[in-house]
């Protein structure tokens, strides 16, 4: 009888991520869908979760211009080749978000990423 090998969990980091599997990193953590950015300071691109939240009565964005927003800014962490560690990040952290304080993932870019992304 054969057997099929294991996947390998550095390839399965590796692999990209999606809109849907963020979405539920973060319902799976925290329920709720809380609005995430990619920002740079110092020459260094970091990925925030913000307090704002999906579910909440004043958030800005509908369901559907949330959706957009995470499919582009999930294509821009694929981009920069980080979707193991965001992968990571979101499973793992011990933070949650607090009203008027976002957490921050200083995002570890592959040799020469960093150059082709920012200015």
């Amino acid at each position: 009888m054969l057997f099929a090998p294991e996947p390998d969990p550095a390839s399965a980091g590796a692999a990209p991520l999606s809109a849907t599997e963020v979405l539920e990193l973060l319902r799976s953590r925290w329920q709720a869908s809380y609005d995430l950015q990619l920002i740079v300071r110092r020459g260094r691109p970091y990925l925030q979760v913000m307090w704002a939240y999906l579910e909440q009565q004043s958030f800005p964005l509908s369901a559907e211009a949330y959706a957009e927003r995470l499919e582009e800014l999930v294509g821009q962490l694929n981009g920069l080749g980080v979707a193991a560690q965001v992968r990571q990040w979101l499973s793992t952290t011990s933070d949650r978000p607090r009203l008027g304080k976002a957490m921050n993932l200083a995002l570890e870019l592959p040799e020469g990423r960093a150059k082709e992304f920012l200015l």
